[in-house]
């Protein structure tokens, strides 16, 4: 019954916070609606539209770095929400793990219960988005030294490095890392400099490979020395780290290794090994007579 009022009464106190909110859905321009480029259009409109309405609430609470926050995970995540969305679907998890654990919950334990949904129900979202910007980020640290070796290759042959770019976002198979230079050639066609570009993308994932690439090219640009040199000196740096990466995850393999080896590969080595002799002295044990069982014959003193 406490718990009850008491989730009565908070959820009074947030319906009257939000009243002094807008609860209009803020529809931010996109880069590709403004060039008009039909590949990006809409086909069709979003789903779940109710969904959406009712994220709308969580407008205030993620106005300041929270939400700033959650927008910039779910960007280099390439999930489809936003932040008041992503906080909507933290909060359907702590309803939906309060509503399975309600059962089995004694009197006594309903701030352990309560705690307990509110922290696996808020950190099982953000675990789920933190793999897959983890995921993104080792796609594009995977990509990025064939990127710069087909952007290097353009260049030499001739073409300057929006061509090049152009023809290496063209003839790419669509990925991660094709998609974001995409976007940087787009802003760049639409007045952005490529300086603020390039520092954007690498603001964006901070990723050292990729950070490493946009500085080598804001500093070629800036100083007007070749693209080509900066770049095949680039390519070759890339190769190096991927190699030297290669090399630490190796070095890394024994040791991620040996927790398992000592879990469950020794003991079945011991079972297998000391089983026959443990099972053996337990039917012949030399040791019964001494601790005085049947005596030994030939004993002296004995009377047989």
């Amino acid at each position: 019954m406490l718990t009850f009022i008491l989730t009565l009464v908070f959820i009074s106190v947030v319906a009257w916070i939000f009243t002094f909110f807008p609860l209009e859905s803020v529809e931010r321009p996109r880069l590709q609606a403004l060039l008009g480029d039909e590949e990006f259009k809409p086909k069709k409109k979003r789903r779940f539209s109710l969904f959406r309405q009712i994220a709308i609430f969580n407008k205030p609470l993620c106005l300041g770095p929270l939400g700033r926050r959650i927008g910039r995970d779910l960007a280099m995540a390439r999930v489809d929400m936003t932040p008041e969305e992503f906080f909507f679907l933290k909060e359907l998890g702590i309803c939906l793990i309060m509503f399975l654990t309600f059962p089995s919950i004694k009197p006594d334990m309903v701030f352990f219960w309560v705690a307990m949904s509110f922290t696996v129900g808020y950190l099982l979202p953000e675990f789920w988005l933190k793999k897959k910007v983890r995921k993104n980020k080792d796609i594009i640290i995977k990509e990025l030294p064939d990127t710069i070796d087909l952007l290097g290759l353009c260049v030499n042959a001739g073409l300057d490095f929006m061509l090049a770019l152009k023809w290496v976002v063209e003839k790419s198979k669509k990925s991660i890392l094709i998609d974001e230079l995409n976007l940087i050639m787009q802003e760049i066609n639409v007045g952005k400099q490529r300086r603020a570009a390039l520092s954007d993308l690498s603001k964006k994932y901070e990723i050292p490979d990729l950070s490493t690439f946009a500085r080598t090219l804001i500093q070629a640009d800036r100083m007007g020395t070749s693209v080509a040199e900066a770049l095949n000196i680039l390519s070759e740096d890339m190769r190096l780290a991927r190699f030297r990466r290669g090399e630490q995850i190796a070095l890394k393999a024994p040791l991620k290794m040996l927790i398992p080896l000592l879990l469950f590969i020794f003991p079945v080595v011991g079972v297998l090994v000391a089983a026959p002799v443990f099972l053996d002295f337990m039917q012949n044990n030399p040791m019964a007579g001494i601790a005085g069982g049947t005596p030994i014959s030939g004993t002296p003193g004995v009377s047989k």
